[in-house]
């Protein structure tokens, strides 16, 4: 048997002991992150609900409300149980009684909407109570009793697990001593997304500050960006897809956003233009395999593109992981990145940020470019400005170049934005080698014209945007779309 036979049959049997762990005490009950005031996901897609019981039993799924259902008997195999609702549409309140030969479990308030998971790093994790009018924000917990937050608890595992380990913070209808810990973006998502979709919207919180791309992967996932072979055993790879992304697939979602990237500014920089692409594909196939088909195959995946961290830093790892995360295209959705939207957050920098600059405050604009991706990608909502402008032509003239937008663009002057490479340093060192401010000259509806003076000897190479980790200041980058104000995302022409 080969060893990545050997590590798959390891793995399948490690998965049925934590099967059976979790259901020794024989007892009829749902699986950790099913409760009262639940959200399940609605129709077309049938949601699923799992558990535990004793072994034979019998079980049926009642639901009750706005109309009724009950499923067909399945049997408790194995300690586990497993039924898939009919669809049901929007809305609540449902009572839901799973029963077994001899007893029942009784869930009350449950809600039938859209559920988005949130995952990544800090800035994912970062707090509600911590942001910028946070009493004000969370004053508008009782506002919004249809978005229901949910969060995992922070757990590792070296081993795929089939439950999560420990809930944070179960299904709650929101109050403020519930988003006061509650995702800052998670949260504004969902209630952005509530006044445009007015029906339900279910968030799952799983996330975890300073974690790298590959601790969320699995290793599956993780084979399609290099060659060496799994390993069986402790590892730092997969640890959280284990303990808080593999116990959710059984679950339907509707989509995900995601915050990470900053840990792998100093961690596998170089391969995430491919991991990042690598775990959104992944997660698609699992959570579409692991609700038997209910999740989209192709479901939504929103994410932030790196804000700042140091101010007059002049190393390229914020930038080069910007560019990474769209997988070197620059924009989403494109050929690699199909279905995801993008929200620019590198023109929201917090110098004063007592979490430190990594961690900016507003969090409301990076929400509120997230739910305009989502309208566009997600919702389908055609003729929906969405993201800033990105150049569909670069065209260079004698001492300058013009960049042609793929949209009206409202321009300032800036001197140091826009840099340019010159042939002479391209030969002498590679095209990262030596780069030198361009300033705009002159700029139309939809162009921006640049000075290409210092090259005037040798031509120019190549033309990048916004590569620097703190580019400028709040709000203040030269280039905006003139629909919605939306930032250029940075670019750069070899």
């Amino acid at each position: 048997m080969s060893r990545a036979s050997q590590a798959s049959h390891a793995l399948r049997a490690l998965f049925l002991l934590t099967a059976c762990f979790h259901s020794c005490d024989a007892q009829l009950r749902l699986a950790s992150y099913y409760g009262d005031h639940m959200v399940l996901q609605k129709a077309p897609a049938r949601a699923v609900l799992w558990g535990y019981g004793p072994e034979g039993a019998h079980i049926t799924v009642s639901l009750s409300g706005a109309i009724q259902q009950k499923t067909s008997p399945v049997t408790v195999t194995t300690g586990i149980w497993r039924v898939t609702l009919d669809p049901v549409d929007p809305g609540g309140p449902y009572m839901l009684i799973v029963s077994s030969d001899n007893s029942s479990v009784t869930l009350r308030d449950v809600l039938f909407g859209d559920i988005w998971l949130c995952g990544g790093q800090s800035n994912m994790y970062f707090q509600t109570s911590q942001i910028f009018n946070a009493s004000s924000e969370l004053a508008l917990a009782s506002k919004y009793p249809h978005v229901r937050p949910f969060m995992a608890g922070l757990n590792l595992s070296e081993t795929e697990l089939l439950d999560l380990i420990q809930v944070q913070i179960p299904w709650s209808v929101p109050t403020v001593g519930v988003l006061t810990e509650f995702s800052a973006v998670c949260w504004l998502f969902g209630r952005y997304l509530y006044d445009v979709l007015k029906y339900p919207i279910g968030l799952v919180e799983s996330c975890w500050g300073g974690t790298t791309v590959e601790t969320w992967s699995s290793v599956r996932a993780l084979q399609r960006c290099r060659s060496e072979e799994i390993v069986v055993g402790p590892r730092n790879d997969s640890l959280l897809w284990n303990s808080m992304i593999r116990p959710l697939l059984n679950m339907t979602i509707y989509g995900a956003i995601w915050y990470q990237g900053e840990a792998n500014t100093e961690y596998r920089e170089d391969k995430y233009n491919c991991s990042f692409p690598a775990m959104i594909d992944d997660w698609r196939m699992a959570f579409h395999q692991g609700s038997s088909g209910q999740t989209d195959l192709d479901f939504p995946f929103g994410f932030v593109q790196l804000s700042t961290c140091h101010k007059n830093s002049t190393a390229e790892d914020f930038p080069n992981v910007r560019w990474h995360q769209t997988a070197d295209a620059g924009f989403v959705p494109n050929q690699r990145m199909k279905k995801t939207f993008m929200a620019v957050a590198l023109d929201l920098p917090d110098e004063s940020s007592p979490y430190g600059t990594i961690h900016p405050r507003d969090k409301q604009d990076v929400a509120y470019r997230l739910v305009l991706g989502a309208r566009a990608v997600a919702y389908n909502e055609t003729d929906l400005p969405f993201h800033g402008p990105f150049p569909k032509e670069v065209l260079s003239l004698y001492s300058s170049i013009i960049i042609n937008y793929d949209q009206e663009v409202s321009v300032t002057p800036s001197k140091d934005i826009f840099e340019i490479c010159c042939l002479r340093d391209q030969a002498q060192g590679g095209v990262n080698s030596h780069w030198v401010p361009a300033p705009i000259l002159q700029w139309a509806s939809n162009a921006v014209r640049i000075s290409t003076v210092s090259c005037q000897d040798s031509g120019v190479a190549g033309v990048r945007y916004a590569w620097k980790d703190w580019p400028c200041d709040f709000k203040a980058c030269p280039i905006y779309s003139t629909d919605h104000m939306l930032p250029a995302p940075p670019f750069i022409v070899n």
